[in-house]
C-alpha cells in the first residue's frame, strides 16, 4: 500500500529512542523527511545519522526540550527553515512519574502538566498556521491505554493524558474543514527503555525481579506477550498518511487486546 508519505515533512518530538524513534523510523522508510527533537543531544544525534544512512532520507535532529514554549517555537521555526513547511506532527514526551494520589507533590502536577499536556498544545500551535494554509495537515498525539482504561499506580499520566485526548479531540472538530486530522494512538505494554525501567522499579517495590513483574503485565494481555515497538509504528505511519484522510478524532490502542471495552 503506497501512503503517499514520499517528500511528506514529518516532525516527531522525542524522536531520538523508543517509540518516537519507532515512529521516526516507519516514517522514513515510506519516504518522508524527518525533524527530530530530544533533550539529549548526542543520542539524538547518534539516531539522526542512524536513520540518514538507513533509509536516504532527509533527517534534521534539533536538541530542544518540548516543556518549554520557546524551545518548540525554535524547533518548528528551524524544521520549516531546513525543509519549507511541517506536514506532519508527532507529539510525543516522556511520561510523568508513578505514584499514588498521597504521593504526588504539586511540583510533580505541574511538572506533567507541561510534560504531558501542555507539550502537545505548543507544538500543535506552532504546526497548524502552515497546515491551514497548505489545507492538508496531519498531527498524531502518542497517549496511553491509561485514557481508556487507567493504569495502577499512574495517576499522572491516567489525568494528564486524557487532558490530551479532550485537546485533540476538541481540535478535530474544529480543523476538518481545512483538511487536516487529528488523532491518538495508544500504546499498551511496549517493550521499550522506559517500560523495562517502569518494570525495575514497581519490581523492586514488591521485592520481585524484573522479568516477573513484567510477566504480570503479559499475563494481562491476550496475546500473551508485550509489544513490539515497529508493530506501533506501523499504524502511527497510516494514521499520518494520505490514505487516512477521513480519519480524525480517534483514539485507537495498540495493546495486544489489553484493553475490556467494547469500543
Amino acid at each position: 500500500m503506497d501512503l503517499g508519505l514520499k517528500d511528506k515533512v514529518a516532525l516527531v518530538a522525542a524522536g531520538s529512542r523508543g517509540l518516537g524513534r519507532a515512529v521516526a523510523e516507519e516514517l522514513a522508510a515510506e519516504g518522508a523527511s524527518l525533524v527530530l527533537c530530544a533533550r539529549d543531544a548526542a543520542t539524538l544525534a547518534d539516531t539522526t545519522a542512524a536513520i540518514a544512512d538507513q533509509t536516504g532520507v532527509h533527517v534534521l535532529g534539533v536538541p530542544a526540550d518540548v516543556t518549554d514554549a520557546a524551545q518548540v517555537k525554535q524547533l518548528v521555526a528551524s524544521g520549516i527553515d531546513r525543509f519549507g513547511r511541517i506536514d506532519i506532527l508527532v507529539t510525543n514526551a516522556g511520561g510523568p512519574p508513578a505514584g499514588r494520589f498521597d504521593q504526588l507533590t504539586q511540583e510533580q502536577w505541574e511538572d506533567a502538566a507541561r510534560l504531558t499536556l501542555y507539550s502537545a498544545v505548543h507544538l500543535a500551535r506552532e504546526v497548524l498556521p502552515g497546515m491551514k494554509a497548505r489545507r492538508w495537515g496531519r498531527i498524531l498525539n502518542i497517549t496511553s491505554i491509561a485514557v481508556k482504561q487507567p493504569v495502577e499506580n499512574l495517576l499522572l499520566s491516567n489525568s494528564l493524558r486524557a487532558a490530551v485526548t479532550g485537546f485533540a479531540r476538541t481540535l478535530a472538530n474544529e480543523v476538518a474543514a481545512e483538511g487536516i486530522t487529528v488523532n491518538n494512538i495508544l500504546p499498551g505494554y511496549t517493550r521499550t527503555e522506559r517500560l523495562e525501567d517502569l518494570a525495575r522499579m514497581m519490581a523492586e517495590k514488591q521485592g520481585i525481579s524484573a522479568s516477573e513483574f513484567s510477566g504480570k503485565w503479559e499475563a494481562e494481555i491476550p496475546m500473551g506477550r508485550l509489544g513490539e515497538p515497529r508493530e506501533f509504528a506501523a499504524l502511527a505511519a497510516f494514521l499520518v498518511s494520505e490514505r487516512a484522510s477521513y480519519i480524525t478524532g480517534t483514539s485507537i490502542q495498540v495493546d495486544g487486546g489489553w484493553i475490556r471495552s467494547l469500543i
